[in-house]
């Protein structure tokens, strides 16, 4: 799993697996596990900052992709991906102790996709295949909030997308956001 990969891969990180978990007040816990690999850059929604993602010429910083795509031309004629081929797919699911039904569990996922725009930049490309999924043990019976339950779902989705980041070690040509001082 790697990252940054705007600038192709020779300048992309190491990413991986993260997990990540929130407790709401009535005991009701929502997980996330994401494995990331996604073109985009991995950035800390606490701080705004790019964790890891596109290197710079050198490879020894970060380039920040949201620098390099304000800086091309938007009008041209579309290309399924570009030379970025649609290998790069964010993958994560989301599981609650709650009681859900099925509706519930598809909005909770869509919600969940938030957390991936909230820490991958951009997400969703053409070269992307981003999915998350949802389950319920149902542990904990009543009727619930499946927006709240959403809400805390995209929330644990960035921080393990964070986690990944910070967690991976690398691999040849591949550098970890570890590496970088």
């Amino acid at each position: 799993a790697t990252v940054g990969k705007l600038a192709g891969r020779e300048r992309a990180m190491k990413a991986g697996i993260g997990s990540a978990e929130i407790q709401l007040r009535d005991g009701v816990i929502v997980a996330a596990l994401v494995a990331v690999n996604a073109v985009g850059d991995i950035v800390d929604p606490a701080t705004g900052r790019v964790i890891a993602g596109v290197r710079t010429e050198d490879g020894k910083g970060l380039a920040d992709a949201r620098t390099m795509l304000r800086s091309r031309p938007a009008l041209r004629q579309p290309q399924r991906g570009g030379d970025l081929p649609a290998m790069n797919t964010t993958l994560g699911i989301v599981a609650t102790n709650a009681t859900l039904t099925k509706t519930q569990a598809t909005r909770v996922a869509q919600i969940a996709h938030d957390g991936l725009a909230r820490a991958i930049l951009p997400v969703h490309t053409a070269s992307d295949g981003d999915a998350i999924f949802a389950l319920a043990t149902g542990a904990i019976a009543g009727t619930v909030d499946a927006d709240l339950i959403g809400w805390a779902a995209a929330e644990a989705v960035a921080l393990a997308i964070v986690r990944a980041a910070r967690a991976a070690t690398s691999i040849a040509g591949y550098p970890a956001a570890r590496d970088l001082k």
